[in-house]
């Protein structure tokens, strides 16, 4: 994997862009993580204050840090706006591979344009860091999100029973794959554009979470807001 954790770069799409997040997103945040409806086959419980989607700022810093997770923000292009979150997880430069995640606000729902930033993550993901492997964890009641996946090549791989439980309910996950000979690169177009120096962490004064946890997070984002 060839990754400048320095120089995360914003990669731009037709409609939105994927960028480093900034202080200012914490409302945006906000409202993605503490709905319900977007929270329903996440692995954790929404956020019920503005403190929460502050510490997801800065545990975000703090994974690309650690060199652990590298996340942007998904922005609507016109306005700069946040409507969203793609990360790569779960990286192994041995075997060449990641885990995928993603969340995209209820108001953008239906609009394409989590499909737009997953190609663009996806091209990013094969040709720049030279993924051969990159995998996704998803709720079988998540049909949106299923179909989502299918229709950019990934191929079911396997289920495991009840795997989480959040807020007493337990939740099942199916394993998806894409090979990198076997991504179709057609819809795919982005550009690539160089970040910012990533600023200094700031102190961590939120409750502490093992790494553990925040990638078992992430395996279990395959949401229901996709429609």
């Amino acid at each position: 994997m060839k990754i400048d954790w320095e120089n995360i770069p914003t990669i731009h799409a037709k409609r939105v862009s994927l960028r480093q997040f900034a202080a200012s997103d914490a409302d945006a945040v906000y409202e993605i993580y503490a709905d319900p409806a977007v929270m329903r086959y996440w692995g954790d419980s929404p956020l019920v204050n503005q403190r929460g989607a502050k510490d997801f700022l800065v545990e975000a810093r703090e994974d690309l840090r650690r060199r652990q997770c590298i996340q942007w923000g998904i922005a609507r292009r016109s306005d700069n706006r946040l409507i969203g979150t793609i990360a790569f997880f779960k990286l192994d430069a041995l075997a060449r591979k990641a885990e995928i995640g993603f969340a995209l606000g209820r108001n953008h729902w239906g609009m394409g344009y989590m499909q737009e930033a997953l190609q663009a993550a996806l091209g990013y993901g094969f040709s720049e860091l030279d993924f051969r492997r990159i995998e996704a964890d998803v709720d079988p009641r998540n049909v949106s999100c299923i179909k989502l996946l299918e229709r950019l090549g990934f191929e079911k791989e396997g289920c495991l029973r009840e795997r989480w439980l959040v807020d007493g309910e337990t939740q099942d996950s199916l394993f998806y794959g894409l090979l990198k000979k076997e991504w179709n690169n057609t819809g795919a177009g982005y550009q690539v554009v160089s970040g910012l120096p990533r600023p200094k962490p700031a102190a961590i004064s939120f409750r502490a979470r093992l790494m553990d946890s925040r990638l078992g997070r992430w395996a279990a984002v395959m949401l229901g807001w996709l429609h």
